[in-house]
């Protein structure tokens, strides 16, 4: 047999078991790689434990622990208005381990606020779901600010200019912003106090410094049922099934203005659409859950389970809206 001969049946054998083995070491490369998710998730929250953003994120985490028997945990990175936890997840590996529960702040507002920003908030990201519009609620200490209503409100505010204080959950957060659309409308000086976070409700609740506050309800509902805070107002164009009869402040005079604020998920950019869909899946499914649905509702948010599509959507409208209500405000974060 020719040598040539001999060389070419090698190598075709050679090639041939190679294919075998491919074949055999399939399943095993399959296992090893596992199935999405196969080890801890991390949700990263940019703000402080406790406050609204962070409530729904633990909540989500949970069920989703229950159902994938993977770890998801939170970690919340507070700062710069959120701009601090959304660029760790924007420059994160788009392999569906590093998730954002996002919100306006970080994802339409401050695209306008800030001079320079560490991401782009509609490249950097890939949107996974819109999973729940929250109001925010007009609320004041009942103590240093003794009015029932919101005509009793806008009357002392109007006739005691720069007396009052209100504070926010930090400069350019729609609880800010919802503050500075009402000077603008309703023609009232009033005193922006920028706190970082949930913490500008401790001033609130201990009459030091500050008057009023627009909070999303999840943050106040409680200390409103409480009787330590008391709500005049939602910010929403209709009113909240979590306090149905606090008015809306477009039913008191004022049409035009609605500030609401929302979560939602997010990975880097690139994300792959099979794990993108897999998490949308996941949060239509969790957000369906009746108690679920219930305990946000009751809480003051609105579910909403969006497609990744729709969530896009949404977030582009949203950045072209507010970039309007900072202009008018004058408000700067650099």
């Amino acid at each position: 047999m020719p040598v040539c001969t001999v060389r070419l049946r090698i190598v075709t054998l050679s090639l041939a078991w190679s294919a075998v083995m491919a074949a055999a070491c399939a399943p095993a490369l399959v296992l090893a790689q596992g199935v999405y998710p196969n080890r801890q998730i991390t949700i990263v929250v940019g703000f402080s434990a406790g406050g609204s953003t962070d409530i729904v994120a633990r909540l989500l985490a949970d069920e989703m622990r229950r159902t994938w028997g993977q770890p998801v945990v939170i970690d919340n990175r507070p700062g710069a208005g959120g701009n601090i936890g959304a660029a760790i997840v924007a420059k994160a590996k788009p392999d569906g381990y590093t998730l954002l529960m996002g919100s306006v702040g970080p994802l339409a507002i401050n695209a306008s606020l800030y001079a320079r920003m560490p991401y782009d908030n509609l490249k950097d990201f890939t949107p996974i779901c819109l999973v729940v519009h929250v109001p925010n609620m007009l609320v004041v200490n009942p103590i240093t600010m003794p009015v029932h209503s919101f005509a009793e409100f806008m009357a002392l505010v109007k006739a005691n200019p720069g007396k009052y204080f209100f504070a926010s959950t930090g400069t350019g957060t729609s609880s800010h912003l919802s503050g500075e659309m009402l000077k603008t409308v309703a023609g009232v000086e009033t005193t922006h106090v920028p706190y970082k976070g949930a913490v500008a409700l401790n001033d609130l609740l201990a009459g030091d410094q500050v008057h009023f506050m627009f909070a999303t309800i999840p943050s106040v509902i409680e200390f409103v049922r409480a009787g330590r805070l008391r709500a005049l107002a939602v910010t929403s164009t209709s009113r909240s099934a979590a306090a149905p009869e606090i008015p809306t402040i477009a039913e008191s005079g004022f049409p035009d203005f609605e500030a609401s604020s929302w979560f939602g998920l997010l990975g880097p950019a690139d994300l792959p659409r099979d794990i993108t869909m897999k998490l949308q899946t996941e949060l239509r499914r969790i957000l369906n859950i009746p108690e679920i649905r219930d305990k946000l509702i009751q809480q003051g948010a609105d579910p909403v389970a969006s497609t990744p599509e729709e969530f896009g959507a949404y977030m582009r409208a949203e950045t072209v809206k507010w970039a309007k209500v900072v202009k008018t405000s004058g408000a700067r974060a650099d």
